[in-house]
């Protein structure tokens, strides 16, 4: 079993704190991403669960053995970073096998799990070569492979993938979701890039200013932020947010009357796919993007700028008028002064 807690983790550089009292379990065989903007302490919780970094409070533990106070070598882990650290001057055989040397392992087991890796990875045609005769994309491959060799009980994942362009970065993403589906290794990733996080994990934490503000799948994430940051966070184009005042258990957006949840100060939140065209309150065009599979308009309702996802064939002109209502049922509403989503 490698299953990860994390205890009520707290990191202090000086006077500043980098992580406030984090509490997160991964299950066994789960893959965790660590969602969040630069800054939030997405890459010290992994360090610290490396052993890299030292907590200021709090514990590790990682099979239920608490790990705290140990190296990283003795925990039972792997890492995998964003610059490869492939060694140039090893072959990828070498490379991959070099974790089970260090371990001592003997011959066979060594090569019975480079064959392995390679062939989850598939890097076996690569073995004989050196990393400086591959493109980028596959040294990648013998970065994670080099980790997989080792059979690690957690694997962890420094924003792997944010060297390589757009396409080989889709392409990393579909065969590194199979690979660790197939291997069933605990996993945590870190990265900033919110579509690699709800591709890839089967749960996320979005973690801001040192807190994780949601744990969720992604699904849930996406459909039922729990907080204006959330919402405004996952998602492209993210969440749309008007400030309204709720009067009779009804708020009313630029003419529309909508049920609302609560009284008083509150925040609706739409997502730009979840208007329904042709009817309700005033979007005034700023820019229409055409998208291939649909256009993506930007403008305002009642001075709010607004993002409204349309069909592809509909294009509209900058200053041009179009009506648009929120979805039932696909409104979120959140409380003005915390910020968090209102029970329906």
């Amino acid at each position: 079993m490698s299953e990860i807690r994390i205890e009520g983790i707290r990191k202090a550089f000086g006077p500043v704190v980098a992580l406030e009292k984090v509490e997160l379990t991964v299950p066994d065989g789960e893959f965790l991403a660590l969602l969040g903007p630069s800054g939030c302490g997405k890459t010290t919780l992994l360090r610290i669960i490396a052993g890299l970094e030292t907590q200021t409070e709090g514990r590790v533990l990682i099979g239920g053995r608490d790990v705290s106070a140990l190296p990283p070598r003795k925990r039972g882990l792997a890492m995998v970073f964003q610059n490869y650290a492939v060694f140039p001057h090893m072959t990828v055989r070498e490379n991959v096998a070099f974790g089970l040397r260090m371990q001592g392992a003997d011959k066979a087991r060594i090569d019975r799990q480079v064959e392995r890796a390679a062939a989850l990875l598939h890097i076996e045609p690569y073995l004989a070569r050196y990393p400086g005769q591959l493109s980028g994309g596959q040294r990648q491959r013998v970065a994670v492979a080099r980790a997989l060799a080792v059979e690690p009980g957690v694997l962890l994942m420094d924003e792997p993938l944010s060297n390589l362009d757009a396409l080989l970065r889709l392409e990393m993403r579909a065969e590194l979701k199979a690979v660790l589906r197939e291997a069933g290794t605990t996993t945590v990733y870190v990265t900033h890039d919110q579509t690699e996080a709800m591709g890839l994990a089967d749960r996320i934490a979005v973690l801001h200013a040192g807190k994780i503000e949601q744990i969720d799948t992604p699904a849930k994430l996406y459909r039922h932020p729990q907080t204006m940051f959330v919402g405004g966070f996952v998602g492209a184009p993210p969440m749309n947010f008007f400030v309204l005042q709720s009067s009779g258990w009804v708020a009313r957006l630029e003419g529309l009357s909508l049920a609302c949840p609560a009284e008083g100060e509150v925040v609706l939140g739409v997502r730009g796919e979840d208007f329904e065209i042709g009817e309700g309150a005033a979007l005034v065009v700023m820019v229409a993007e055409p998208m291939g599979s649909h256009t993506l308009i930007t403008g305002t309702i009642a001075g709010v700028r607004t993002r409204v996802v349309a069909p592809a064939e509909m294009v509209p002109a900058a200053g041009s008028t179009v009506l648009v209502r929120p979805m039932p049922g696909r409104m979120v509403w959140m409380d003005k002064a915390s910020g968090r989503a209102i029970a329906a």
